[in-house]
């Protein structure tokens, strides 16, 4: 649970270092609990927002920790229309589409991305190497 402050200070930003196959589960679990909160003004994420940013999360996570070696940060921030989400990884490549496998075997994730996120973009860091994907999500 995020912690309740007596000022009601609203926490505007979340990072989370994240590694292992449970990494997608716990990325969710923290997401859920930052965007229930909402400040005076701003309108709270509704059901489906928050399911499209969920996914968003869970997809980008998941395809951090299979496809590169090490774990992966996220890194949320709300702004009066949604919010953005980052997600840093080890790798260098960039994600490429991949004709989605109607068995089951993957192929989906990178194309609800870019379907159901806004402002995607892929930042290199140069020679340190890795990558952020930062994406938007609208409320």
């Amino acid at each position: 649970m995020l912690p309740v402050h007596s000022t009601l200070r609203l926490r505007l930003r979340l990072h989370l270092d994240l590694d292992g196959p449970g990494s997608a589960a716990v990325a969710r679990r923290a997401a859920r609990e930052f965007l229930a909160y909402s400040a005076p003004g701003r309108p709270a994420f509704g059901p489906v927002a928050l399911d499209v940013a969920l996914l968003v999360i869970s997809e980008l996570v998941t395809n951090a920790v299979r496809h590169t070696s090490g774990g992966c940060a996220l890194d949320l921030r709300l702004r009066p229309e949604g919010v953005d989400v980052e997600v840093t990884d080890s790798s260098s490549a960039e994600p490429r589409p991949r004709r989605p496998d109607q068995k089951g075997e993957g192929g989906w994730g990178w194309h609800l991305v870019n379907r159901l996120a806004t402002e995607v973009e892929i930042r290199h860091h140069g020679e340190q190497g890795g990558k952020t994907i930062h994406v938007h999500v609208t409320r």
